[in-house]
């Protein structure tokens, strides 16, 4: 089912399938902003990344000692959410462990995500619970996808992606034959002024990768610079951004935490930067999407 979250500028829908947004249309400058999932490029919207944001080592993770296999990005993305809450500006969805999420991860959890509009932005908030006995781990991390180009007669080259006032950002390197991190590996993105054009050449690496909590904020601007959309995610550790090849939109990915370092095979809880939570306690994270 499909739900409808709107005011007097913009219209959100969001989707119990993955508890998925799936859409952002701008009122007030009659546009869509949200990718619209063509499979000619790539089927999704703005998935959640949950109990992992990309890939385990050999899509294997390990738990006192037992081998798990896991896919990329987890089974929250591909999962029916339960819709538990709903006004004309907030709605509610959860996810609850179950028998075929045991087999892949052995934690009982409640993942709640909140989607709120407010005015021109949108706020989305995860909440996970541990409901099991013993401390659980996980990464989480949201992927949506923004239209670029988005104004007549431009070209997606012609647009910037924009940072809080760097002036160079460091990269981690993904290995392509794994998709995962080469330890110590890195490179470096160089600004103007705070932003770089999105040359056909950015993504040749696949996904830019951010540690360190270097970025808490990251937009796309049109070509004469003016802002188009950002996200906003103070406290966050890791950011990622990814296009498909030659495809026509530009993802802005707030994450805690991110793929494996090639070759780990330690257990999940000694993971960098992998979130832990006791039993009977909640982990809460927002980020924040604003429309200009």
């Amino acid at each position: 089912m499909i739900h409808t979250l709107e005011n007097e500028e913009l219209r959100i829908r969001i989707n119990d399938l993955g508890a998925e947004l799936s859409e952002i249309y701008d009122k007030t400058n009659d546009r869509q902003v949200l990718w619209d999932a063509d499979p000619a490029y790539w089927k999704r919207h703005a998935p959640i990344l949950f109990p992992n944001v990309g890939r385990c080592h050999a899509n294997q993770y390990r738990i006192n000692g037992r081998s798990y296999s896991i896919g990329q990005h987890g089974f929250a993305r591909d999962a029916e959410f339960l819709c538990t809450e709903s006004s004309d500006t907030t709605i509610t969805h959860i996810l609850e462990a179950s028998e075929k999420t045991r087999e892949v991860y052995p934690f009982l959890f409640r993942l709640s995500v909140t989607h709120e509009l407010c005015g021109r932005d949108l706020r989305v908030s995860w909440k996970v619970e541990n409901l099991d006995n013993e401390p659980i781990y996980f990464t989480i991390g949201g992927h949506p996808a923004f239209r670029v180009p988005v104004l007549p007669d431009t070209a997606q080259e012609e647009y910037f992606l924009t940072f809080d006032g760097q002036e160079e950002l460091t990269l981690s390197v993904l290995d392509l034959s794994t998709g995962t991190v080469i330890p110590g590996k890195t490179d470096r993105l160089s600004l103007q002024n705070g932003a770089c054009h999105i040359t056909p050449n950015l993504f040749d690496n696949d996904t830019l990768i951010f540690d360190n909590g270097q970025v808490e904020k990251a937009g796309i601007s049109f070509p004469d610079g003016t802002p188009y959309v950002e996200v906003t995610c103070k406290g966050f550790s890791n950011f990622g951004i990814w296009r498909a090849p030659g495809a026509p939109f530009v993802c802005l990915e707030p994450w805690m935490g991110r793929c494996d370092n090639s070759g780990f095979t330690e257990e999940l809880s000694q993971k960098p930067g992998i979130n832990q939570v006791a039993a009977g306690e909640e982990f809460f994270r927002s980020y924040t999407i604003s429309m200009k």
